[in-house]
């Protein structure tokens, strides 16, 4: 219970305040709404796919889980869609319910709805890796594993190796999962993944109009950084690299 104090009338600077009590002013307590059966569904089935990770890729069907779970089918399907909608899970056709790591499928999905301009997109994306990517190459100087590290290299090897640019810009995005990756935040991760769509259309600006010779000299620059646990060097060369890759989008005109 919070009180409020006045002060007397008449006191002068110069003496303690006088205080009187007045009248205590409660606030009203809103009722907290427990959550809906659905939602209590949701929450078990989530409990449930992260106990069967790793070990199976599919959920029982629709009517045995309600059985279990002692409610309706309608229950349970209103949950599932929630679970599809958050990228958990996939429902097809003649495929049942299978458990996906998707995500970041929510945000990939409405980016153009959210940015319809592609330049003003390319623009926020830019920023938004220049805010991440550097730290994350910075992390991964310090954190990176020697499986890891292996990763980078074999990556780097077949960029060398693409035969054409739309494959070059495939294995451009998977050098930067694997560099998030290496970085131990799974944020990091997750939020370039959320970004796949647009990342690969900032790569069509870049590497779809110059090639993959400044990207391949790049990662090298990073990857020797990395290897050395350099963590300054490796913040400086993605900064590097980013700006470069800002100036061959041609984004500030």
């Amino acid at each position: 219970m919070r009180l409020r104090y006045r002060v007397a009338k008449g006191t002068l600077r110069h003496r303690p305040p006088q205080f009187r009590l007045v009248r205590p002013i409660y606030m009203e307590a809103q009722p907290v709404r427990p959550p809906s059966l659905f939602e209590q569904v949701s929450e078990q089935l989530a409990e449930l796919i992260c106990q069967q990770a790793g070990c199976s890729d599919s959920l029982p069907p629709e009517r045995k889980l309600a059985e279990e779970l002692g409610v309706s089918r309608s229950v349970v399907r209103e949950a599932i869609k929630r679970l599809e909608l958050q990228g958990l899970l996939e429902v097809r056709q003649g495929s049942g319910i299978r458990i996906v790591n998707q995500l970041h499928r929510p945000l990939n999905g409405s980016l153009s709805l959210l940015i319809p301009d592609t330049t003003e997109r390319l623009r926020q994306l830019h920023e938004t890796r220049i805010a991440l990517e550097p730290e994350a190459a910075r992390l991964a100087a310090l954190r990176a594993t020697p499986e890891q590290l292996e990763e980078l290299r074999e990556i780097q090897s077949r960029l060398e190796q693409a035969s054409d640019n739309a494959e070059a810009i495939s294995i451009d995005l998977e050098f930067h999962h694997a560099l998030a990756e290496a970085s131990g935040n799974l944020m990091f991760r997750l939020i370039l993944d959320s970004l796949g769509d647009i990342s690969r259309e900032s790569r069509q600006r870049t590497i779809g109009r110059i090639g993959k010779e400044k990207a391949i000299h790049h990662h090298r620059e990073i990857i020797e950084a990395i290897v050395v646990s350099d963590p300054d060097a490796a913040d400086e060369a993605m900064i590097h690299h980013l700006k470069e890759a800002r100036r061959d989008m041609d984004i500030d005109t």
